[in-house]
């Protein structure tokens, strides 16, 4: 008896796609779930944000603009730092921020250099945080859930897509800016260094401005961002402490490569109402090596945490992020220092050149006068000559009027009369005369008729 035949094998399922590696086609191991920043019971039992400046503050600033305000002065300098913010740009900057420890502020000025670049800018505006260990730049910058992550996108990210495809995993924030997490709030989550090269190239060119928040120096992810972004913030804190440290990894940034410090900017971050640091000190010890120094006071906004909402920052803290977002943008189109110091001298492209600076005079010497001496040898005076009167002039010669006998008056003699322009042969023919004018109609008669 033959043997029953096998019974045919149930077909096997499709298999999943690979997962993509770094921009090649493909989906990701596993689709991200939304994830809440917060839990609903510390989300629903935040306090009232503060305002930056206390009500005495705001009261004085109100009566000073009343009585003893320069409206000019403050509105060349919003307008100077606005011109810098918003001078346009062939190609996307980045700017990389990083700082020499954890807590000086970083998350805090990479956010209000995305809420600035992102208000004044028309264009798309980027912000990204490379720092994945629990790093505060969504909180900062409004988010309330994260979903897609740096690493997630690097899988999926492909070199052809368009910005309307790429802002599907991003995260909108206040002013028309997007931004891309670091991670979903896992502790011990990293960034890779290739998936961060992936993503910065994928994605910088459909950006005029992306702000890169680093991890903390000396990570490998910050020295990459240093070296491969147009410009760089280093935070610190305004303490004696923080500003020596500060001034060793400016020296040793400038030993990566010379032209580093020209496009750094380092910003004093102040945690109390006093400073425990002369900030004019602290800029010229920080500034050797052209990089520039710039305060950001303190703002009680800023210090109790959560999101930034920038109307209620402190006006000297708007005018702080707008300078040192300008600062920072200055840098990063223009590296060349003679160009720098040029548009930082005229904000306005359409304003008159400089007028040239007066030469001063040569130095004369002091003329020394002649002593009657030389000047009589110089210029002898001629001889004496005798006196000759003057010869006589000829008496003038009186008038003597003449006069004329009247002559008798003669008529003018008659002009001979011309001869005809065409005379006529006596057998030629008479030429046509006019008919003699008819006289008037009466206009009481119709045509044709007799006076009705």
């Amino acid at each position: 008896m033959p043997a029953p035949a096998a019974a045919p094998a149930p077909p096997s399922a499709p298999a999943a796609p690979a997962p993509g590696r770094h921009g090649r086609a493909g989906l990701p191991a596993r689709t991200p779930v939304s994830v809440p920043l917060l839990p609903p019971e510390l989300a629903d039992g935040q306090p009232r944000p503060r305002r930056g400046d206390p009500l005495s503050r705001r009261a004085g600033r109100a009566l000073r603009r009343v009585f003893a305000s320069s409206p000019a002065a403050e509105t060349a300098a919003v307008t100077q730092a606005a011109y810098a913010i918003q001078q346009p740009v062939s190609t996307g900057r980045q700017i990389a921020v990083s700082s020499i420890r954890g807590g000086a502020g970083k998350s805090t000025v990479a956010a209000l250099l995305a809420l600035t670049f992102a208000h004044y800018r028309s264009d798309p505006v980027l912000a990204i945080e490379a720092d994945p260990a629990l790093g505060t730049l969504p909180h900062r910058l409004g988010a309330r859930e994260v979903r897609w992550s740096g690493s997630d996108l690097a899988q999926i990210v492909d070199p052809s897509m368009l910005i309307t495809d790429l802002t599907g995993y991003l995260l909108p924030f206040a002013g028309g800016g997007w931004l891309l997490p670091g991670s979903q709030g896992a502790i011990g989550a990293r960034l890779d260094i290739d998936a961060y090269r992936v993503v910065m190239t994928s994605l910088r060119r459909h950006f005029a401005a992306t702000v890169v928040d680093c991890e903390t120096l000396p990570a490998e992810v910050a020295r990459t961002a240093l070296v491969t972004t147009q410009a760089r913030v280093l935070v610190t804190p305004a303490t004696p402490e923080g500003v020596a440290a500060t001034r060793s990894v400016l020296d040793w940034v400038g030993g990566l490569h010379p032209g580093l410090l020209p496009t750094t900017v380092v910003v004093l971050t102040h945690s109390s109402p006093d400073s425990g640091v002369d900030v004019r000190k602290a800029a010229g010890h920080l500034g050797a090596g052209g990089a520039a120094v710039l305060p950001l006071p303190y703002d009680r906004h800023l210090a109790a945490g959560g999101a930034i909402r920038p109307e209620l920052l402190g006006e000297r803290t708007r005018e702080a992020a707008a300078r040192i977002a300008a600062e920072a943008m200055d840098r990063a189109v223009s590296r060349a220092p003679n160009r720098r110091r040029q548009q930082q001298r005229t904000p306005h492209q359409d304003s008159p050149p400089p007028k040239p600076q007066p030469t001063p005079p040569p130095q004369q010497q002091p003329i020394q006068q002649p002593t009657m001496q030389q000047a009589a040898s110089r210029h002898p005076r001629p001889a004496a000559q005798p006196y000759a009167p003057a010869p006589q002039q000829p008496a003038p010669q009186t008038y003597a009027p003449q006069t004329y006998a009247p002559q008798p008056y003669a008529p003018p003699a008659p002009a001979p009369a011309a001869p005809p322009a065409h005379p006529r042969h006596p057998s030629s023919p008479r030429p046509p005369q006019a008919p003699p004018p008819s006289p008037p109609v009466d206009p009481r008669t119709s045509f044709g008729g007799s006076p009705s």
